[in-house]
């Protein structure tokens, strides 16, 4: 028969309450009851919360531990004092600039050569007549320049011997003392030998 009154059930309850005192034999089975049930109910919950976190709808991270290079390229990860090298140098410009060098008899013998052209303009020569002269020792880039030139303009006395100034491998400057003034005239090395690339006038 179930308990209905309150008096009843405070009867029970005063029964169940004393009876883990009743002899030390009570008090011993009542606490292992008490740590037993509270295993049993960690167990469960922990294998819950587990079951709810490995379910069908959760993922499961796994992280493996691969070998990094020895260098520490990985992010966050500095390299080892072992395999660092240096900062590779920024590379020097190059330099357009040919070496010194003996001046070179071929081209001594253009700077004259071509300087005689240019002096020799009979009255009533042709700038056609005059080029062609000099054709044989001039670039082809300061060729197409001459062509505007009126030999009538040009000195005709050389007044002294042509003389090197600035030699290089590629390059060598002469100079000539003229009736009017100074002649500087640049002989360059090209693949069809040494040819005068370009000339100026000192007054």
């Amino acid at each position: 028969m179930p308990i209905r009154t309150n008096r009843g059930r405070a009867a029970v309850y005063r029964r169940l309450w004393g009876w883990p005192l009743k002899s030390p034999t009570h008090l011993v089975a009542t606490i292992v009851g008490v740590i037993a049930v509270v295993a049993t109910v960690s167990v469960v919950a922990d294998k819950v919360v587990g079951d709810k976190k490995n379910g069908a709808g959760g993922t499961v991270v796994t992280t493996t531990n691969s070998p990094q290079p020895a260098g520490g390229n990985q992010i966050g990860v500095l390299p080892s004092a072992g395999t660092t090298s240096p900062l590779p140098t920024k590379a020097p410009s190059p330099t357009n600039e040919a070496p010194p060098a003996p001046v070179s008899t071929d081209a001594q013998l253009v700077a004259e050569s071509w300087i005689d052209a240019w002096l020799n303009h009979p009255p009533g020569i042709t700038n056609a007549k005059w080029l062609q002269g000099m054709e044989r020792w001039t670039s082809k880039e300061l060729l197409p320049t001459l062509k505007s030139v009126d030999p009538q303009n040009v000195p005709k006395e050389l007044k002294s011997k042509v003389t090197p100034k600035n030699a290089t491998t590629e390059s060598v400057d002469f100079e000539a003392d003229l009736e009017t003034g100074k002649l500087v005239v640049t002989v360059v090395k090209l693949p069809e030998g040494w040819r005068v690339h370009k000339y100026s006038r000192v007054d």
